[in-house]
């Protein structure tokens, strides 16, 4: 692939739209390994955008770098900025920071506790006490992540019980317990059956007027399904940013277009 156009095109949106942007973010692991190189992006408000690209390519990487995922196993350079506030400094609340940028891993992992405590645990950890606050914020977390009507008659029993795909959506309840702006989301559908994955784009899609929505994923028919805007990563650089259509339809890159293909992969 040598011959390749190695060209960027990446949209970009006003700072007042966006709901966190990156400037120049490079990250390197054992200090030589360098897995991502300048990328620069603006995510707009209230929309999905999917992160697409090759395995090894850094998407992963790039949206672990969002939250501080990566603080402890590698080196990440450039400006992360969110509410106008550069969060890649050391004097970062990284704890606060992750309650408004949330995370939805690629294998469900719900606590083993029940459903109810998996919403409620991390808010009793940080001093909300009132049972009343917290019993609503179980049934508004679990309707937003489209699963109250399926588990409100068994809030005490274990999570573990659930099926994977109900796992995966509690999950999702669980950090938008926390209030977030943003929520980040690891191939967050590669463990799930199609019915599951159904229901769980159906939520996202549902989800997608409160909150920002950045998603990993390696499933082209899903990218081009519920996302609005597009990422394309190959080999630790963002190559192309547009909008879903335009990137599935009429991509400007050679590199993209044969990816898009099927060409690699």
């Amino acid at each position: 692939m040598e011959n390749m156009q190695n060209q960027a095109y990446i949209k970009t949106f006003k700072q007042q739209d966006c709901a966190i942007t990156t400037k120049d973010l490079s990250v390197r692991y054992g200090g030589t390994n360098q897995k991502l190189f300048d990328v620069s992006l603006g995510f707009k408000k209230n929309t999905i955008t999917a992160l697409i690209g090759a395995s090894g390519s850094g998407k992963s990487t790039f949206l672990r770098s969002l939250n501080r995922m990566n603080d402890r196993v590698a080196a990440v350079d450039g400006q992360i900025m969110f509410h106008g506030l550069d969060v890649n400094q050391k004097k970062i609340n990284v704890y606060e920071l992750r309650k408004a940028i949330g995370m939805v891993f690629q294998k469900p992992n719900p606590f083993p506790k029940s459903i109810r405590e998996n919403i409620t645990y991390a808010l009793k950890a940080n001093g909300s006490q009132n049972k009343a606050k917290l019993e609503q914020t179980v049934e508004e977390s679990l309707r937003a992540a489209a699963l109250w009507d399926e588990v409100k008659d068994k809030l005490d029993q274990s999570a573990l019980a659930l099926s994977g795909g109900q796992q995966q959506r509690l999950c999702i309840a669980r950090a938008l317990a926390l209030k977030p702006e943003i929520l980040l989301l690891d191939e967050p559908a590669s463990a799930l059956d199609p019915v599951s994955t159904a229901k769980l784009e159906d939520t996202l899609k549902q989800l997608r007027s409160k909150y920002t929505m950045i998603m990993v994923t390696h499933n082209m028919q899903q990218a081009s399904r519920i996302n609005d805007y597009t990422v394309f990563f190959h080999l630790g650089r963002a190559l192309e940013y547009d909008t879903t259509t335009n990137i599935f339809t009429n991509p400007q890159g050679e590199i993209t277009e044969q990816y898009i293909q099927g060409s690699f992969g």
